[in-house]
């Protein structure tokens, strides 16, 4: 079993989407590292149950975990002293799709929080607007339509996070009741 604070926080976060009741889209899911810059990245996808398949509303989840924090995380872990307060560097992104009309990004992102609720000592806030989509089928005559709306943020582990891997526990815990409300929210509002 690898024995790593990304590897606890990617636990802690499923965690937090079981205990949420989400479904997870298991084809979607990918772990991956950057053979030339050395960054480890998760992205997965969940949905409300019951959506079928593609889902009509999902959230795809990336945490990613910088060189730069792998440098600071080792050097706490061979000298106790923390110099640089690694990262986890996280996106959500609410994806609403197979719409039969253009959905409005305004009375979306009216109904959309601005920024998730406080996690340990972060939040994820909200980017931009919204990204409206037209697919088309191979017709050409069938259009569907999909909107997405993105946060993003990162969650900060200071020493006590680091010496005490079950904090992340804690700060992951509120990411799958919020996550599975503004999906609720999404669905309600397209």
């Amino acid at each position: 079993m690898l024995d790593h604070v990304f590897a606890d926080a990617i636990g802690a976060l499923r965690a937090a989407f079981e205990l949420a009741m989400l479904e997870r889209q298991a084809v979607e899911e990918r772990f991956t590292t950057d053979a030339l810059l050395g960054d480890t990245r998760w992205e997965t996808s969940y949905s409300i149950p019951g959506e079928g398949n593609p889902p009509k509303v999902q959230a795809d989840i990336t945490l990613q975990w910088p060189t730069w924090s792998q440098t600071a995380y080792r050097s706490w872990f061979l000298t106790g002293e923390l110099n640089d307060v690694p990262a986890i560097e996280a996106e959500v992104v609410v994806r609403a799709q197979r719409l039969a009309d253009p959905p409005d990004p305004a009375t979306v992102l009216d109904v959309l929080p601005e920024a998730s609720p406080v996690m340990g000592r972060n939040m994820l806030e909200r980017v931009d607007g919204a990204t409206v989509e037209a697919i088309y089928g191979e017709d050409l005559t069938h259009i569907d339509y999909a909107m997405e709306i993105s946060y993003a943020g990162q969650f900060d582990l200071h020493t006590d996070v680091l010496a005490d891997g079950n904090l992340l526990d804690e700060i992951f815990s509120a990411a799958g009741g919020w996550i599975s409300s503004t999906l609720v929210l999404l669905s309600d509002s397209v």
